[in-house]
């Protein structure tokens, strides 16, 4: 073999093994998770729109934020249209991590098996729902469940038909006073969200609305209620309802472990770093705190009563 094929030969060979080292080599890992640095797919984040679509994009969109410098992995947030959707979306792996309502979190998990409830706002161990009502129908508040007989021959609208405080707790309490929805003038209304909601029975297109109290108080605080059209007649017994759900599968893509980093960043947001702070007051807490699938067996009785639950 002449000097030259021998060459040729050799640079072959090491041109093989160069390949073939590059193609085998390891990929570097992120340090935090376990993933590969700058290539792991995105943890999807996503939230029921239970109010104004502004309002529920800058909550996700900054805790993403948040989230993705916490857990070293990128994250993205994924508006859905309604309820109904959200829950399909976790269902089917589209999303990751889902901020629901106490009905569609157990829906969700039910249908995911492994799927976990990891964190809540401090005020959704107590959570309330609050009946409105417009101040020509005459309607007076009470404070007692059974007084809510008085609405009989009313309007009345509800926000989403699978919204926990706007729709399912409300309808378990007026059952509780002995009633059903035919008591009530036509047919039930559903606004979407509890912005539409208030501002329906503003108007006088309803008499009456049920929604989330946290959303009520926070219009009223920055001036978006006219408080002289509109007011709380009643406010519900406390009930668990809002909290983030996570997907199993989350384990597979950044490693054991992860599901605990996830619910710790939630736990950690602190009031006093002023980013922090923003989205806790997006979100209307002072703080997040851990919790379990357990907490939510009320709100899956419920909802197997009024159906929406199989």
């Amino acid at each position: 073999m002449t000097s030259f094929k021998r060459r040729s030969l050799l640079l072959g060979t090491l041109a093989v093994l160069l390949v073939n080292a590059c193609a085998g080599s390891p990929t570097a890992q992120n340090p935090e998770t376990g993933s590969p640095a700058g290539t792991a797919a995105p943890l999807v984040v996503g939230s029921i729109p239970d109010q104004d679509p502004e309002k529920v994009q800058r909550q996700a969109e900054k805790l993403a934020a948040y989230l993705e410098s916490k857990l070293g992995v990128p994250v993205k947030y994924q508006p859905v249209t309604d309820y109904a959707a959200a829950v399909t979306a976790f269902k089917v792996g589209d999303l990751d991590l889902v901020w629901f309502g106490g009905l569609t979190g157990v829906q969700a998990r039910l249908q995911v098996p492994g799927a976990q409830a990891i964190a809540q706002r401090d005020i959704d161990e107590q959570f309330t729902s609050v009946f409105i009502a417009n101040t020509q129908s005459g309607i007076a508040p009470f404070t007692d469940l059974k007084d809510l007989n008085t609405l009989k021959g009313r309007t009345l609208t509800f926000g989403s038909e699978s919204s926990t405080s706007g729709r399912l707790m409300p309808q378990y309490f007026i059952q509780q006073a002995g009633m059903t929805l035919s008591d009530f003038k036509g047919e039930v209304g559903f606004s979407g969200n509890h912005d539409a909601t208030i501002k329906l029975v503003e108007a006088g297109t309803y008499e009456v609305g049920a929604l989330n109290s946290q959303v009520w108080e926070s219009r009223v605080a920055e001036g978006a209620v006219d408080t002289n059209k509109v007011q709380v007649i009643w406010t519900t017994p406390p009930y668990y309802d809002y909290h983030w759900v996570i997907s199993p599968e989350v384990e597979e893509r950044y490693g054991q472990g992860f599901i605990q980093k996830v619910q710790v960043a939630f736990t950690e947001l602190d009031p006093a770093n002023p980013d922090q702070k923003e989205v806790l007051g997006l979100f209307g807490a002072a703080k997040f705190i851990p919790t379990k699938n357990e907490n939510y067996s009320q709100i899956e009785s419920v909802g197997r009563q009024i159906g929406k639950i199989q």
